[in-house]
């Protein structure tokens, strides 16, 4: 699909605000005052920041409050909803440790309950499409929360924690990587299932659908070579995960821990983008590109 940066940036820096918001909740750093409202202004920066980019992708953004009346069937709308019930419990709870240093902790609970509902209801969207067999799978809820978990640690100041999820998450990614790989070729999708015309005869394609571009070869169809997307993964573990665990084993020193946060971030971008451009929607056949 076009890895389109309104997507990127939602699912990038959201992830990692409701991530940080998680353990926040928990009560980890235990934090009050000013120290509080920069933890919380970072979180909500970062989650609200990554909602709002997310509208930018749609064709009429006016509309999105209208995502809110379909809970009982769309992940979308369930992600509104969570990310609202989110966004206001852990306002409460941020209100309580800045301005009147008390922790409501049951607050907390619900607030990082709903923080991880959130990321998963995101994630949802994403695996439920069987158009894209890379995404229909549970790997991709399993990438979406190893990815907040740890980027939120990392953001927390959780170093011990952090290094354990960070590779975790990894590890995670490969194998998201690595299995997704082969679910187009699983799945039995070709033009002859799509067509229904396989049982006479070998099917083909005459000619293209479309002499020009069109929405679906602009939106569903992004073909990365091999070679360019292997070297964009070693990239993007190496700075997700690698070059975040190495500083974070060194001696601590905030200069090195926030070179560890921007990697960290920098690796999830690429990731996020190579998640959007190597996914093979099935309309993709129609057009030869699959």
């Amino acid at each position: 699909m076009h890895p389109a940066p309104s997507v990127i940036i939602f699912t990038t820096f959201s992830g990692l605000g409701f991530g940080l918001m998680f353990w926040l909740g928990l009560g980890f750093p235990t934090v009050t005052g000013w120290s509080a409202f920069a933890f919380f202004a970072i979180a909500y920066t970062m989650a609200v920041g990554g909602l709002i980019a997310s509208t930018f992708h749609l064709g009429h953004p006016e509309r999105a409050l209208k995502a809110f009346t379909q809970w009982r069937s769309s992940w979308l709308s369930r992600e509104a909803w969570c990310a609202v019930f989110a966004l206001v419990l852990m306002g409460l709870y941020g209100a309580g440790l800045v301005f009147l240093d008390a922790r409501w902790g049951l607050l907390g609970l619900l607030g990082a309950l709903f923080s991880m509902a959130t990321v998963f209801t995101t994630s949802m969207i994403y695996t439920q499409l069987k158009t894209i067999p890379r995404w229909n799978m549970p790997l991709t809820p399993a990438n979406f929360l190893s990815l907040s978990l740890a980027g939120g640690a990392l953001l927390a100041g959780q170093i011990g924690t952090a290094v354990i999820l960070l590779l975790a998450a990894g590890v995670i990614q490969f194998f998201t990587w690595k299995i997704g790989d082969q679910r187009l070729e699983q799945s039995g999708t070709d033009l002859a299932s799509a067509t229904q015309l396989g049982d006479i005869g070998t099917v083909r394609a005459f000619e293209p659908p479309h002499t020009g571009t069109n929405y679906l070869l602009r939106e569903f169809v992004h073909v990365v070579g091999r070679k360019h997307a292997d070297k964009l993964r070693m990239i993007a573990l190496g700075l997700m995960t690698a070059l975040p665990v190495i500083l974070l084993v060194l001696p601590f020193n905030h200069w090195i821990a926030g070179i560890a946060v921007i990697a960290h971030i920098a690796g999830v971008i690429c990731t996020r983008w190579l998640f959007f451009a190597q996914a093979e929607h099935v309309v993709g056949l129609y057009y030869g590109k699959r």
